[in-house]
């Protein structure tokens, strides 16, 4: 059977008996109710010592209270007050001095505040009405966390209302889906579950965070079917037992034995969201009719706050979801390069604003560093930086050279502004890891900050142009600039050395002395964490974007390169040189394949060189390279700016299925113009080597604004 009421006495209604001592601790006033509060006359208590009041027991702690009255201190204590049929009652005893002329020396009020009896509970409704519609519903409701409205749900509904209380909501609201209306067979979710004497069965029996589905023929399945209120003023020991048997929940049969039920549905905007169901353990007054539309009443101001905290959650996970897919996931760079960033939004409403970052691992052991700044803040702003981020990737994986990829970015934001103004700032920088060169081109953007391994920094000066989108001014051009291994290269947004109190050149002269003569060997993440000290506490702060890479050449032994006559017979000695250096490298296995690759790469570089089938007239000087990085990568180069593309040979055509061989065999290829000419490049994995490992980040202050 349900355990019988025997809430504690703070959280119960009571009464309260209000009693005049005077110095001598004796009963000289005493108000009307005394008979009701602890069963004895006021006549009876008018005279008699205070001590009267309570046990032998606990004479002693009343007497405590009552001298510290002489001090001007009031005094609480729990004691057990006599009734007049001879039992106990606890009390909450509160010995309070007399203020003015009337009191006296040591004259005294001694309220008595004493739990209603489980059978006098809620047998007010005025009370009842009160005490849910007032101040404990603005309460709770001023929350728009799901959980934390459901808490306080509860917390004001018991024991105001019933004696235990538990929250279900439909599963997808969780989720921060769009809810629809659904039947009896919805998946719920049990958010918040209380009892106002604590007992841990309910909580066991009704765990919250419990994702269930209702069975058919039980009251729970009856108010998602109706979407109306479900009263049981009494629930016998057999309904109990069925309830416990449909839902094969053994445990909640005896919970429910004889208790008193209410379901509320949960409904706002014509859709239910899920219900509220309320029980009176035996011994308290059971529902009636009249519970019920309090109850309802109730229920619909708690479904707008549950609606209001929904509708929170799933606009804040669609705006969470759409600013971190605008950043990247993960920098990739060659195996020689080592990448950190960091990322600040400037508000703490939004996670994303308008600045990015990339590095983008390209073919023949180059890197895309890139970082840039649209204008504004908020999610207009990251929309845009979004979109920029998106393209500019795209460019990057076209290999244009970045003055090309930022004059396309241009244009895209000319086109943009059409409908709405814009611009940005960006600096684009390409390092090549098997010369040791790095290409920069900007427009608008701060200079980059190059550290040599010895300490020596300097802003780079990079040809000016406008801000993309900004119509006129200076074309973009790059400049080439040779790197020294082990260099430390940052890019950065404004708002890392511009702010409201500090001058620009001021944060330039700051971002500079992070680094000192220790760069070469100082860890990559100190360095990361240095640049942004200090800036977590500029509430007024700008968006922070900020790439810092570690440039170094890639071995020598990893490289190899042949300059080739434009000779058929080149083919053979093409073949010869491959199978020596992967025998040397360890890598016979790839050797077949490589050879095919590098015979039919040099072919098609001689044969359409001239755009005709004269090998004879192919220009002179092709050179074959191979890179043994995470994948091994073979490249031909030469002097034609004919860009080779793969189509599919018909079955009596003599020609064009070379690059559909290359396709086959490798990981991917491609081709990239350069000053003199063009590359074609072919990649394949290394048996046992992970072409893109994953390197987890040491966590860092300040992740948690773009990642999970």
């Amino acid at each position: 059977m349900a355990p019988r009421g025997d809430a504690p006495v703070r959280d119960s209604a009571s009464r309260t008996l209000v009693l005049g001592v005077d110095g001598a601790h004796r009963v000289v006033q005493c108000g009307p109710n005394a008979e009701a509060v602890i069963g004895r006359a006021p006549g009876d208590l008018i005279g008699r010592p205070a001590a009267a009041l309570v046990t032998e027991d606990a004479k002693a702690d009343l007497e405590a209270l009552l001298e510290a009255i002489s001090q001007g201190q009031e005094r609480t204590a729990v004691l057990p007050v006599r009734r007049g049929d001879g039992g106990t009652d606890d009390a909450v005893v509160t010995a309070q001095p007399m203020v003015g002329e009337v009191a006296g020396p040591a004259g005294a009020l001694l309220f008595v505040r004493v739990a209603l009896p489980p059978s006098e509970r809620y047998q007010d409704p005025a009370l009842m009405r009160r005490a849910l519609m007032d101040d404990p519903l603005t309460r709770f409701g001023a929350s728009l966390d799901l959980d934390q409205s459901a808490r306080g749900l509860v917390d004001v509904i018991v024991p105001h209302y019933c004696t235990t209380a538990s929250v279900l909501v439909l599963e997808s609201l969780v989720a921060a889906d769009e809810v629809h209306a659904e039947s009896g067979s919805a998946v719920l979710r049990r958010i918040a579950v209380t009892s106002d004497d604590n007992d841990p069965r309910w909580t066991a029996t009704f765990p919250v965070g419990e994702v269930l589905i209702y069975p058919e023929g039980t009251p729970y399945r009856e108010v998602l079917d109706t979407a109306r209120p479900v009263h049981l003023p009494h629930v016998s020991t057999q309904a109990a037992g069925d309830i416990a048997g449909k839902w094969r929940r053994g445990p909640a049969g005896t919970l429910l034995d004889g208790v008193s039920m209410v379901l509320l549905p949960l409904i706002a905007r014509d859709t239910l969201l899920g219900f509220i169901a309320c029980t009176r353990v035996p011994g308290f007054r059971r529902f009636d009719a009249y519970d019920v539309e309090i109850g309802m009443e109730f229920a619909a101001r708690a479904a707008i706050v549950i609606d209001n905290a929904r509708l929170f959650s799933r606009e804040r996970a669609t705006a969470l979801a759409l600013q971190r897919s605008l950043l990247p996931n993960r920098l990739t760079a060659p195996s020689s390069v080592e990448v950190r960033h960091r990322y600040l939004p400037g508000s703490k409403l939004v996670e994303v604003g308008g600045d990015w970052y990339e590095s983008i691992a390209l073919p023949g052991a180059r890197a895309a560093l890139i970082v840039g700044d649209v204008a504004g803040h908020g999610v207009r702003a990251a929309v845009t930086m979004g979109r920029l981020r998106t393209a500019l990737h795209t460019l990057a994986n076209l290999e244009l050279p970045p003055a090309d990829a930022l004059h396309v970015m241009h244009e895209l934001m000319i086109e943009l502004g059409e409908q709405e103004p814009h611009f940005a700032t960006c600096v684009y920088a390409v390092y090549d890891a098997t010369t040791g060169s790095l290409e920069i081109a900007s427009a608008g953007h701060l200079p980059p900050l190059l550290v040599g391994p010895d300490g020596t920094k300097e802003y780079l000066r990079v040809p000016p142009a406008p801000p993309l989108g900004v119509v006129g001014g200076a074309a973009i051009e790059s400049r080439e600039f040779a790197v020294e291994d082990g260099s430390v290269f940052v890019i950065y947004t404004d708002g890392l050395v511009e702010n409201r109190g500090r001058d620009i050149d001021d944060g330039l002269d700051r971002l500079q002395a992070v680094f000192g003569e220790d760069t070469a060997t100082r860890s990559m993440e100190d360095m990361a964490k240095a640049t942004l000290a200090g800036v977590y506490a500029d509430h007024h702060r700008d968006d922070i974007a900020v790439l810092i890479s570690r440039l170094k050449r890639l071995p020598a032994d990893r490289v190899a390169s042949w300059t080739l006559p434009a000779d058929p017979a080149a083919v053979r000695r093409a073949r010869g040189f491959v199978r020596g250096k992967l025998d040397e490298w360890g890598l016979s296995e790839l050797t077949y394949a490589t050879e095919l690759l590098a015979s039919e790469l040099i072919t098609n570089a001689i044969r359409y060189a001239t755009g005709g089938s004269d090998l004879r007239a192919a220009p002179p000087g092709i050179e074959l390279r191979l890179l043994r990085e995470r994948t091994l990568v073979c490249e031909v180069l030469d002097r034609s700016a004919a860009l080779p593309r793969l189509r599919h040979a018909s079955d009596d055509d003599e020609n064009g299925r070379g690059l559909l061989v290359v396709s086959e065999l490798t990981r991917r290829w491609g081709t990239r113009r350069t000053p003199t000419g063009k590359v074609v490049w072919c990649e394949q994995i290394i048996p046992g080597v992970d072409p893109e490992p994953e390197e987890p980040e040491a966590a860092w202050p300040g992740e948690a604004h773009h990642r999970e």
